[in-house]
């Protein structure tokens, strides 16, 4: 007989990242403007949560997490060669770290919300961008 998972509240889920030491703060600039969106931040990454309105989920990841620099949350960006962290006015080269951490991270998260998580993410960091240039004009 399979089991039942019991699907915790948001109130269950913000107890259980304050549990797992991550700093949440109201969310500022750059969310989705989701009512009651939270800043969800530790070792140097961050991303932004909401509570969502379906039953089946309680919180809604309103941003990916990312590398946190000069108070946003950065993009990654894979250019075939290279990844890069990319901000509204900064872009820089994602070093190992980096991506271990944003890995480690989103592993933690996803784990403390209850949320699904897909192969490919799994094996390792995937990016929100892949701008490769020799592609770059083909259809």
């Amino acid at each position: 007989m399979a089991k039942t998972k019991k699907i915790p509240t948001f109130d269950d889920v913000m107890a259980t990242l304050g549990g797992e030491k991550f700093d949440v703060s109201p969310a500022t600039e750059g969310s989705n403007r989701a009512s009651g969106a939270y800043r969800v931040s530790k070792d140097g990454c961050a991303a932004e949560i909401a509570p969502s309105p379906e039953k089946d989920a309680p919180v809604r990841l309103l941003t990916k997490g990312g590398w946190v620099l000069n108070g946003e949350i950065a993009r990654l960006l894979d250019r075939g060669y290279q990844k890069f962290l990319k901000t509204s006015k900064l872009e820089i080269p994602a070093t190992a770290d980096h991506l271990h951490a944003i890995h480690h991270f989103n592993e933690q998260l996803k784990e403390a919300v209850g949320a699904m998580t897909l192969y490919n993410e799994a094996l390792g960091t995937t990016s929100d961008r892949y701008d490769y240039d020799r592609v770059k004009g083909r259809e």
